[in-house]
């Protein structure tokens, strides 16, 4: 935005290259055109199952059968894991077509991400260096997100999470919002449950209002349900929720919580429980730590990430589409673009995240070579779980220190003023 002197002051001139934005838009279009033709041209039974689920769920309740009892055909044979709220919200899924779902949906999919972009990486966007060229460079930090395989698995199964992280950050991040604060948060706690650890944020930052707005909001969509659909509620919060196994085999690579990688050591049950919550007790001191004084030190982007990768870590089960906070995290590394260091770093988070790690693991596992399968493969496939606790380091403890290595000290015989 420039600005232009007039008689009584300086006003802002809003002329903006709408035709560079609109550009970008068709970049980002065309180089995601792949990944969306892939995922949307997939057999029928391979399709976006998780959105089926949620149009199924939605459908139940139209039909007025149990939505905690029925899975979608085979193979996938999937039940509706989520509280009864989003049943109810799936129900707008429901009266479209199929054809028509997919391609809301996946739209809604980049939306979403668009705004994750936009916040994750606003101190960039707007620096001088940046600022006449911020078009293109959306365009392109957008197509590196794309190409995350967090985000890469939202479009393949057409999954939420990211609609839940641009809902958090948006509540987190927005300067001036036109909704009132921490109702997004309480949207997506009661919508999906891992975002609640949000709640803890704000009490650890003392955000009072925030906290009971998005408590509020959580606990009216809690309670909602017992009104309208009774039985669904009770069927989900006395019995569906206390089914771990419901959400799938917690063993599975694809579960990189802190639980998921203790798990596959195939220790004693009591012993793996009695580690996870040692671990998981410490892992949210830390970061939940890290995340307060980020907040106190005014970087809402980096307490926002470090939150986003509690929901993961702390979780009994999160699947790799839920690590969709990679992306607030690469913004949170970038800062406002001008330190190379934290650029070459950024740039090593996003090549660890973009190319299938665990999966690696599971073919070491597999070549049954002595030492290689029982150590090597084993560490490989906990690799994005690995990499999360480790970016929970680098959000608390190294970031911090750099940011201040980074700000120019005065020359001796100089004073700051």
């Amino acid at each position: 935005v420039t600005c232009h002197t007039v008689t009584g002051g300086v006003v802002p001139s809003f002329r903006r290259r709408w035709w560079a934005w609109a550009l970008a838009v068709l970049v980002v279009a065309a180089a995601v055109a792949p990944l969306v033709q892939h995922w949307l041209t997939n057999p029928d039974d391979q399709r976006l199952v998780d959105l089926d689920v949620y149009r199924t769920g939605g459908q139940m309740l139209l039909d007025g059968r149990p939505v905690y009892e029925f899975v979608t055909p085979a193979p996938q044979l999937l039940p509706f894991t989520y509280p009864p709220i989003a049943a109810m919200l799936a129900t707008l899924l429901a009266k479209m077509s199929w054809d028509t779902a997919q391609w809301v949906w996946t739209a809604g999919i980049f939306v979403a991400l668009a705004v994750t972009v936009g916040f994750s990486f606003r101190e960039a966007l707007r620096g001088e260096a940046v600022r006449r060229h911020a078009p293109w460079v959306f365009a392109f930090l957008m197509v590196a997100c794309v190409y995350l395989m967090p985000i890469r698995d939202q479009v393949r199964f057409g999954q939420v999470d990211i609609l839940l992280v641009a809902l958090c950050l948006a509540d987190c991040a927005a300067r001036r919002p036109w909704w009132p604060r921490g109702f997004l948060i309480g949207l997506a706690t009661a919508v999906k449950l891992t975002p609640g650890v949000f709640l803890v944020y704000l009490l650890v930052t003392r955000q009072w209002r925030t906290f009971s707005m998005a408590a509020f909001t959580a606990a009216l969509l809690t309670l909602l349900p017992f009104a309208v659909i009774p039985r669904d509620a009770a069927g989900f919060w006395f019995s569906a929720l206390l089914d771990p196994q419901r959400v799938g085999a917690n063993t599975a690579t694809t579960n990189q919580s802190i639980r998921g990688m203790l798990m596959r050591l195939y220790l004693p049950d009591t012993l793996t429980s009695v580690l996870w919550l040692a671990l998981v007790a410490a892992v949210a001191w830390y970061g939940f730590r890290g995340a307060r004084d980020a907040y106190r030190a005014h970087d809402t982007i980096t307490a926002t990430a470090l939150v986003g990768l509690m929901a993961v870590l702390l979780s009994p089960v999160a699947w790799i589409h839920h690590l969709a906070w990679i992306a607030v995290v690469l913004g949170a590394v970038v800062g406002d673009g001008r330190d190379p260091v934290r650029l070459r770093v950024a740039a090593g988070v996003w090549l660890y995240y973009m190319v299938p790690i665990p999966w690696w693991g599971v073919s070491l596992k597999a070549a049954d070579i002595p030492v290689v399968s029982l150590v090597l493969g084993k560490i490989v496939q906990n690799g994005y779980g690995l990499g999360a606790l480790a970016l929970v380091w680098l959000l608390a403890h190294w970031l911090p220190k750099r940011r201040d290595e980074s700000v120019p000290r005065p020359k001796a015989g100089h004073y700051a003023l």
